[in-house]
Order: structure tokens, then sequence, then C-alpha cells
């Protein structure tokens, strides 16, 4: 299994003395993810969790909705000169019966631990493979047993949850090179966090692991990511069925966009108590942030 940190040695400077010491860095390295033995994707990532990773990214593919779609992921054999395991590949099968999308065999792409799913930032693909509308009238597993009231969220609770996924950051503590995404309940409990040299990374090992946990779709759920919202972070929340997307930076265009069509609520700049709703504002208590200004 590779590293989450390595140490390189580092020339420092400070206030004119030169002195030479080991740094801890965030490791990064490739990830490539088969599909029932077909190549299909390669990612650069922080290594941890790969399993969760690829089953969070073929959830945001529409290949898995389900703990049962999942027949098992295993790791392959790496281009070594002796053929030792290098645990750079993961191969995914699928129980028999899943359908595969067009969309995702004819994908078959490289993407880096920033661009996400380069290629098909596409509002139709989403619409096409999306298993469940956003919905936040069940429970935050997924259990459809019974109707709950809409959720309703304080901007006060929102503008907690930045020091909260900032304090549960192990590994930034010590490198401060990654990025995390953190999954919290409506009521602002942490259900889980995962970081990762690409933001979009650390989406999939969080939805990967509810998909293995068979908590999907994520109903009642707040996805809160430490940088920008991009239309593969947005589109990642929407297929994991999540209503509530929060970024710390600002969101692109095309993520606003997926948000208003969707019924995604998207909230950007989330700093203290400072935030732009960009979509699904009927989520947010303003009355209660008017009242508290």
């Amino acid at each position: 299994m590779g590293r989450v940190t390595e140490r390189r040695k580092v020339i420092r400077i400070r206030d004119g003395a030169v002195s030479a010491r080991p740094d801890t860095l965030v490791a990064e390295e490739p990830l490539e993810i088969r599909l029932n033995g077909k190549p299909l994707a390669i990612t650069m990532r922080t290594p941890g969790d790969d399993f969760a990773l690829a089953a969070g990214f073929l959830v945001s593919e529409g290949v898995l909705a389900h703990q049962q779609d999942l027949q098992n992921i295993v790791y392959c054999a790496g281009a070594t000169v002796d053929g030792s395991n290098t645990y750079n590949i993961v191969d995914v099968k699928t129980a028999p019966g899943v359908v595969i999308p067009d969309i995702t065999l004819e994908r078959n792409v490289y993407t880096t631990s920033s661009c996400g799913l380069c290629g098909k930032a596409s509002l139709d693909a989403v619409r096409t493979t999306a298993r469940w509308p956003i919905d936040d009238t069940h429970d935050a597993h997924g259990a459809h047993g019974g109707e709950a009231p809409p959720v309703r969220l304080d901007p006060a609770l929102l503008a907690r949850l930045p020091d909260r996924l900032r304090a549960a950051q192990r590994v930034f503590d010590r490198t401060g090179g990654l990025h995390a995404a953190a999954l919290f309940r409506e009521d602002g409990e942490l259900l889980d966090i995962r970081e990762d040299v690409g933001r979009h990374n650390a989406v999939d090992k969080l939805v990967g692991r509810a998909l293995q946990n068979g908590a999907l779709p994520l109903s009642r759920t707040i996805l809160l990511v430490s940088g920008r919202a991009s239309f593969e972070l947005a589109q990642k929340a929407v297929m994991a069925g999540i209503p509530v997307l929060a970024a710390v930076s600002a969101p692109s265009s095309l993520a606003v966009d997926l948000a208003l069509e969707s019924g995604l609520t998207l909230v950007g700049f989330l700093r203290g108590a400072s935030m732009n709703v960009y979509a699904g504002e009927d989520r947010i208590a303003l009355r209660a942030a008017a009242a508290q200004g």
C-alpha cells in the first residue's frame, strides 16, 4: 500500500537564516481504475481508501447505486519488472445484471487531481444517469420508511462546519497540502471526512464508503469541500442524492446551473458567518440569518 506522506529534503530560509531539513509532503500517485477488467480512467490521488475512491467514482458515473451492484474490488499487479503489486491499479467487478451506461463505456480518459471528470461536464449526462431525485424527506442513510420534514438549515450551523472540517484534517496538519471533503448530518454531526490531493477524489472516497455501507442515497446530509465547488463536485453530490453542497470558495457557473436544474442547495464562500447561496435557498433559514444580522 502506498504511503499517504513522504519525506523530502528542503532548504529552509527564515529571516535570512538558511538550513537544510526534511519536510513532510503529501504523496501523489496514479490510480488506474478498471471496470470489469477493462481500463476506464486514471486519476492522480493520495494513496489510501482506493477501493472507496473507485466505488465512489463509479457512483458518479452512474454505474453503481446500491451496495449489491458491487461484486468486488481488487488490486491488480502493476507494471513492475517482477510483476509485483504496485497498488496503483484496481479492478471493479459489477454484479451480474448491472447495466453500464454508454457514456461510461465511451469515457476512458485520463483525469488529474484537479480536473475531475474532464471532457464530460454535461448537464445532459447527469440528467440521464442520476438514480435519485434530490430528496430531503428521508433519513440520512437512505431509509425510505416514512416521510420527514424537509431539510431546513440555520446559517449559524453552516458557519460552524468549516472549523469542524479543519479540526478533523489529520494529514493536512502534517503537510498543508491536502483537500478535504466532509459529510455532515443536517444537525451538524460529522459523519465522515476524507482527505486527498484532489477534491473530487476526497468526495469519491466519501461516497464510495457510503455505497459500501449501504447508505446511499445520502438524503439528509451536507457535503462540505475545502476548496471551490466545481461542476464535478456538484455532479457527485447529485449522483449520491446529497441535497446540500457547501464550499469555502467559489462555485463555477456550470455548478450553479446544475444545482438550479437538479434542486441541489449550493453554498459558496462559506467563511465564518458569511456565505453566498447560489441555488436551493429554500433549505436555508433566511429569516434566521436576517434576525442574527
